[in-house]
């Protein structure tokens, strides 16, 4: 567009000076007036579609809502107003101005006064041309009566005599005979032509005013010298005499001034019409030109500005790489360098927020991979013991969804677990108890399934951004467990080391006495003696019986772990039971193996049947359900019976040692059954059925695949 209209431009100009050359020039007129008009015209139909183009573009932009639209719309009108204003009351003075100076052109006294001078001016060439031939026929006159031999150097005298600037005597067919000429002749003469020969050889005389070269204008006389011998041929005389300089000008501008005057005297009214239409095509020329170029130039005006309008878009919506060149050095090249070093430093102060941004993510993200490999519970609390964030070890301890919990105090927490209830009281008490001293409590917590001990420490955070509090609490539950179990077992060791000894001693002294003594007493004290004797050796027989618990409880052998089929296993040991209606079995079909050891693993199974067993002595439908089922990559062995369940004190501790509702039983059973489970990597609970009874639930790991091979314990 910018290079079409410049382009339009100067053509523009181009005809237009073409156009007033042409009207100025009558030949010109004549031949190339009307090519030049029929160009100017169809440049202005161009312009005119290139204006209409422009304004269509500009209708199109205004719908579509670009920016600086109607920036361009006032710099056009003001570029139009501008150029059409002053350009109307110039068309105007000059219409006026042509029309009054052609016909002032055409004043009568200006064509008298033309042809006077004209007159004038030929009437003194004609003299000069008169006096010329005069010297000319009376040098021809000398020369005649001259003899032939001395015509060189009379011819020479006779030029200086005349004041002639170059004489030159040919023969009759112009061969050159004598030359006499001043200091401004030429080297070599000007020849008359064939034409001029062939007029003087018939006794005429030849007078012109002619160009003579580049010499200038000259008068050329040429006449006839007759010899008086009759034997000799005629010999031709040539005059040159320059017309004076002044002269020759004055006369040559008169002739053309006369000239062009009858030429435009010709075309008045033409002349009229012609400069008027040349003066209304390069109006309109320049007035669409001016509209285009306003066009172009509020373009390029308006190009920053919208490529700032733009960047500011882009800004707004966080791209700062917006750079514009800055192609000028006026206040929009400086608004332009100021927006790209704005946002230049905005990408900069981007650049460094997003890198901390990433080094604090990177930061928090190392601390939540810590937090979420850590086997201890940590909670985050704000300064209102809100919580902020809770890892994923701590929503597993305390069994509660992590995300419902953020932003909730402790005595909020119990409303979406009631299990929490002791817990979050406990630690909420400690907290505000001892808001900036740090403090570490043992909490017994009450799971869904099991009572756990969680030892809890709080502290209280940095004052800054991040203040609050941290709490951190691990479950020791299995700690404890191990320390009591270990405790048990060293217990049991050193009773079982204490006790056995002395057992046996007592049993064979109480049965010697009765060998010894028995026959020598009375049949009642024989009775009392052997009633007594019998009564220690049934008792030492129990405290052997303790004894072997307490060493079995101590000194449990490390489980062989193989692939087990444990309903083959269950199905051996029910064999044992015979057919007993009170047990029912639902075991799963194609159930994984498991790893265990068979030998322990009957053991289980039996102590738990036995368990079940004397828990129906008083029920009058006993009822034992034994079952088998796989969940989530486990196997689970499950033993239930619809007895009186277990008091809730002993529920508790039921895996204790001694924790027992027997009357005759060690209280060793379930804790050693606890025990082998572990060896196996598994997990027991028991449980309260709702409907009365107990339930056993045995979880055991699944054998690999490669192990799972059918065998029978």
């Amino acid at each position: 567009m910018k290079y079409l209209v410049l382009l339009s431009f100067i053509v523009g100009a181009g005809l237009v000076y073409l156009l007033s050359s042409a009207s100025a020039n009558t030949d010109l007129f004549a031949h190339n007036f009307p090519l030049l008009l029929v160009a100017t015209g169809s440049l202005v139909v161009a312009m005119v579609v290139l204006v209409g183009y422009q304004i269509v573009q500009l209708r199109r932009k205004m719908r579509a809502g670009v920016f600086g639209t109607k920036l361009t719309i006032r710099l056009m009108l003001v570029f139009g107003l501008m150029a059409l204003l002053p350009g109307a009351v110039v068309y105007a003075v000059s219409v006026q101005f042509l029309s009054k100076s052609i016909e002032s052109w055409f004043d009568v006294r200006v064509d008298t006064a033309l042809g006077s001078g004209l007159n004038l001016g030929q009437a003194a060439l004609d003299n000069l041309q008169r006096e010329l031939t005069v010297k000319a026929d009376s040098m021809a006159q000398r020369l005649a009566e001259t003899p032939a031999s001395v015509h060189s150097i009379e011819l020479n005298a006779l030029r200086e005599q005349y004041s002639i600037q170059e004489a030159t005597l040919f023969t009759e067919r112009g061969k050159l005979i004598s030359f006499a000429g001043n200091e401004r002749s030429g080297l070599a003469p000007s020849a008359p032509d064939n034409s001029i020969l062939l007029q003087v050889r018939q006794q005429q005389t030849y007078a012109r005013i002619e160009n003579v070269g580049d010499r200038g204008l000259y008068i050329r006389v040429v006449v006839p010298v007759n010899l008086l011998s009759f034997t000799e041929n005629i010999r031709v005389l040539q005059l040159l005499q320059p017309v004076p300089k002044k002269l020759a000008d004055d006369a040559e501008a008169v002739r053309l001034a006369y000239q062009d005057y009858q030429e435009l005297s010709l075309s008045r009214l033409g002349l009229k019409r012609l400069y008027g239409l040349t003066l209304t095509l390069a109006m309109v020329l320049a007035l669409l030109a001016t509209v285009a170029l306003a066009f172009l130039i509020s373009e390029q005006m308006a190009a920053p500005l919208r490529a700032l309008a733009k960047g500011t878009r882009a800004v707004a919506k966080g791209d700062f790489s917006q750079m514009h060149p800055v192609n000028s050095r006026d206040e929009l090249g400086m608004l332009t360098q100021s927006f790209n070093r704005m946002t230049r430093q905005l990408s900069e102060a981007r650049s460094a927020a997003e890198d901390s941004r990433a080094q604090i993510e990177k930061s928090h993200a190392y601390l939540e991979t810590i937090l979420g490999n850590l086997t201890s519970g940590v909670v985050a609390l704000d300064e209102q013991l809100r919580v902020r964030s809770i890892n994923p070890a701590a929503a597993q301890i305390l069994g509660v969804n992590a995300a419902a919990l953020r932003g909730m105090q402790p005595y909020q927490w119990p409303s979406h677990a009631p299990q929490l209830a002791d817990f979050s009281h406990a630690i909420a008490s400690q907290f505000q108890a001892q808001p900036d001293a740090d403090w570490q409590q043992q909490i017994e917590y009450r799971g869904n399934h099991d009572k756990r001990i969680l030892l809890a420490r709080g502290t209280r955070l940095p004052s800054g951004i991040d203040s609050g509090y941290i709490l951190v609490f691990d479950d020791i539950t299995y700690l404890v467990r191990a320390q009591r179990d270990a405790a048990w077992g060293e217990v049991a060791r050193r009773l079982a080391h204490e006790i056995k000894n002395p057992l046996t001693p007592i049993q064979l002294s109480a049965e010697r006495i009765e060998h010894k003594f028995a026959d020598k007493l009375n049949t009642a004290d024989a009775a009392t003696l052997r009633r007594s004797t019998q009564t220690i050796v049934n008792q030492v027989s129990a405290m052997k019986e303790m004894v072997n618990a307490f060493a079995e409880y101590a000194k449990t052998p490390r489980a062989q772990l193989l692939p087990v089929n444990l309903n083959a296993l269950v199905g051996e040991v029910l064999d044992l039971y015979g057919h007993d209606a009170a047990i029912h079995l639902d075991l799963a079909e194609h159930l994984p193996l498991v790893m265990g050891d068979a030998k322990l693993l009957r053991q289980i199974i039996h102590n738990l049947l036995q368990n079940a067993q004397d828990a129906l002595i008083d029920t009058a439908q006993p009822y034992i359900g034994i079952g088998t089922r796989v969940a989530d990559h486990d196997v689970q062995l499950i033993i239930t019976d619809n007895g009186s369940g277990l008091p809730e004190h002993v529920l508790e501790r039921l895996f204790e040692p001694y924790a027992t509702t027997k009357p005759k039983g060690t209280g060793l059973g379930l804790a050693i059954v606890k025990k082998i489970i572990e060896e196996h990597h598994g997990v027991i609970r028991m449980e309260n059925r709702p409907e009365g009874g107990v339930a056993v639930c045995i979880r055991l790991p699944a054998a690999d695949k490669a192990g799972q091979v059918e065998q029978v314990a």
